[in-house]
C-alpha cells in the first residue's frame, strides 16, 4: 500500500524537478498522516478487530475527512495553494496537488 505512494512521489519528481522528494512523499502520504492525527482526535474512529486483514488488527469504519474523494481533493487544493504561497511555483504546487489527490 505504501510502496505505490511513494512511486507516486518519484514519479512526479519527473515533472516538477525543483520539488523536493520530501515534499512530494509527503503530498503522496498526506491522507495518511492525517488519519492517525483524526483517530487520536476522535473524529474518524476505527475498531481493533483481530483478523479482520491479513496485515493489521483495525477495522477502518468511517473516515470521509481525511479519505474522502471530496475531502481528498480539498486537501489537494490547500495544499498546493499553501506551496504555492510559499514556494512561488506553480508547476510544483499543480503536481503536488495531483500527488496528493491520487491518494
Amino acid at each position: 500500500m505504501f510502496i505505490g505512494h511513494f512511486g507516486v512521489g518519484f514519479g512526479a519528481k519527473v515533472a516538477a524537478s525543483k520539488v523536493s522528494l520530501g515534499s512530494l512523499f509527503l503530498a503522496a502520504q498526506f491522507a495518511d498522516l492525517l488519519w492517525p492525527t483524526f483517530l487520536l482526535l476522535g473524529i474518524e474512529p476505527a475498531r481493533i478487530d483481530p483478523g479482520a486483514t491479513r496485515v493489521t488488527p483495525l477495522d477502518f469504519e468511517y473516515y470521509p475527512i481525511s479519505h474522502s474523494l471530496l475531502a481528498v481533493l480539498g486537501w489537494a487544493v490547500l495544499f498546493a495553494a499553501a506551496y504555492q504561497a510559499l514556494g512561488r511555483y506553480r508547476r510544483g504546487a499543480f503536481v503536488l496537488g495531483l500527488a496528493l489527490f491520487s491518494h
